[in-house]
């Protein structure tokens, strides 16, 4: 079966960000970088970017591009006869259906928004009702399914047209506007009157706010958003190195990939902090800061349907890029496993998935009274532990493993693969501390996700 590759290096680094930028980027990050001490947490968290999420995603990349294969049969082709490394196909591609079961929802609730702003829907979105319009969609599962059903069926669409004319096509200039995008809210808020005391909580070192919030759980948090970021562990970017050619080293690629990631994150933050602190009010409510806070901001502020459409497109485009990447790693990931067509993956993976996205809905309304983990826990928290907590780090410490282990690839031939081409090298100096201590810094993060959920 002949495979298509990308066109372009701009399309596997635009493709690989995509995969990565996604809601985390727009308020998980802000929040937690005010939280622990503004530029001072900022410093941590760059710091095991560079030294944890660079070394694996370089060997993630290594793998997909020495292969030319995505997870479902990389490890087949890669690993020494008789190892079992080729197992983790199944966690992979779990990991991306899991993924898709919650995230496809949330998307579809930004489209939703999308369309109340766009339209100007002044009952929905006036200041005092906007509370009550976010907890009325959860309690709706109609409106949660209908929007789940056509970001689910335009995320196929795209990948149905092919790699290059469907992906490709779609996802490159999705994201140049998503830059562009961001920059220009990020003016706008910067520009509000009052915006200063919120740059100031946002950038401006606040030590004594790091050490109250104690350096351990500081240094979690960073390490934890650090991590998740990136989307590491189960294929989601092994995919893009596998259609891209040979020509550049992979270190580079992986920099720039990173160094997408963390604009839109720092950026995202420009946006918020100062926006909260000119309008006065609470920049630390996670979720509730999208969909009840901000709307309420731009229903107050001149212009605020423009700005605040503009806002929820940048959203939008930040979270379908990463359907339609994870969307392209679940067909691919399919396809060499059973060895099926990839249009005729397509035909019963988008039906299957909707299905699978309705506990995530009924989660909110006919099945609240399921809390898996504990009270004010539903199926989303349930379905998102099981990825960011288990299969991320879990998966991640397998391509390292895989790429530093004789009984694996091994080093010879990860460092050759990572290092072939033009560009940055990956240092040869490091590899005891990949080897060795990255692993334990994976396994470190999965038991600190058990004793925050249940022992915190």
């Amino acid at each position: 079966m002949e495979r298509e590759g990308l066109s372009s290096r701009l399309g596997f680094i635009l493709l690989s960000a995509a995969c990565a930028i996604g809601l985390g980027n727009v308020w998980r990050f802000p929040f937690i970088t005010g939280k622990y001490g503004g530029a001072a947490f900022v410093l941590i968290y760059l710091a095991f970017l560079v030294f944890m999420g660079l070394p694996a995603m370089v060997a993630e990349f290594s793998v997909g591009r020495g292969s030319q294969r995505s997870a479902g049969e990389s490890f087949d082709l890669l690993e020494p006869k008789g190892t079992k490394w080729h197992l983790h196909k199944y966690g992979a591609l779990a990991g991306n259906v899991i993924l898709m079961m919650f995230y496809t929802t949330v998307t579809g609730w930004i489209l939703n928004y999308l369309h109340h702003m766009v339209q100007r829907d002044s009952v929905a979105l006036t200041p005092p009702p906007t509370g009550a319009t976010f907890g009325g969609m959860l309690g709706d599962p109609t409106t949660m399914a209908v929007c789940m059903i056509l970001v689910t069926l335009a995320g196929f669409t795209v990948c149905y047209m092919g790699v290059q004319k469907g992906v490709e096509a779609v996802i490159k200039p999705m994201m140049l506007c998503l830059f562009a995008l961001v920059l220009l809210l990020a003016i706008k808020s910067c520009s509000l009157d009052g915006a200063a005391k919120g740059l100031e909580y946002y950038l401006v070192p606040d030590f004594q706010r790091l050490f109250d919030a104690g350096i351990g759980e500081v240094i979690f948090a960073a390490m934890g958003q650090a991590f998740f970021t990136l989307s590491l562990g189960i294929g989601s970017l092994a995919i893009f190195g596998s259609y891209i050619g040979k020509e550049r080293s992979l270190t580079g690629e992986a920099l720039w990939v990173i160094g997408l990631d963390t604009f839109i994150a720092l950026t995202s933050g420009l946006i918020i902090f100062p926006a909260c602190s000119a309008f006065g009010v609470d920049a630390g409510a996670g979720p509730v800061l999208l969909f009840i806070t901000l709307p309420n901001i731009f229903n107050t502020m001149a212009g605020g349907q423009f700005w605040g459409g503009l806002f929820f497109l940048f959203m939008f485009f930040a979270a379908f890029s990463t359907v339609v990447a994870v969307f392209e790693t679940i067909i691919a990931i399919v396809s060499e496993i059973w060895h099926i067509e990839r249009r005729k993956v397509i035909h019963f993976m988008c039906p299957l998935l909707i299905v699978l996205s309705f506990p995530v809905i009924f989660g909110f309304n006919i099945w609240s009274g399921f809390e898996p983990l504990g009270k004010g826990t539903c199926v989303l928290d349930l379905e998102d532990f099981i990825i960011s907590n288990n299969l991320l780090p879990l998966g991640s410490m397998v391509y390292i493993l895989f790429c530093t282990s004789k009984c694996g690839w091994g080093w010879d031939n990860f460092i050759k693969e990572a290092n072939l081409g033009n560009g940055l090298k990956f240092p040869v100096a490091v590899r005891g501390y990949v080897s060795y201590v990255l692993p334990i810094i994976f396994l470190i993060i999965f038991v600190q996700g058990y004793f925050a959920m249940f022992w915190k």
